[in-house]
């Protein structure tokens, strides 16, 4: 089942994406920063590619310069993120340590 296309305010609900498209010379690495802050602040159930989506039509239009469309479309590419490690003893314990 396909899920519904956000509105802009559930897919930038704090303005952060509004915001960092307005700033000036901000760099990849802020980007990456906000990026984080703005997929935190998602609401549940509302589908993170589809939110970038929302927000690339919206802001990014004209701005193929900006770091944070890089970020967006680079998010956009990569899909869902699959933790490397598990966290807690199960992520540090080695394989075929027995206990």
């Amino acid at each position: 089942m396909a899920r519904a296309i956000p509105t802009l305010q559930q897919a930038d609900p704090k303005g952060l994406m509004r915001e960092a498209f307005r700033i000036e010379g901000i760099t990849a690495a802020e980007c990456r920063s906000i990026f984080l802050d703005w997929a935190l602040s998602l609401a549940p159930g509302v589908d993170p590619q589809a939110a970038m989506a929302a927000v690339l039509a919206a802001y990014g239009d004209g701005q193929e310069a900006h770091p944070m469309r890089a970020t967006l479309c680079e998010g956009m590419k990569s899909g869902t993120v699959t933790p490397g490690r598990r966290g807690g003893w199960r992520g540090r314990k080695r394989p075929g340590s027995g206990s």
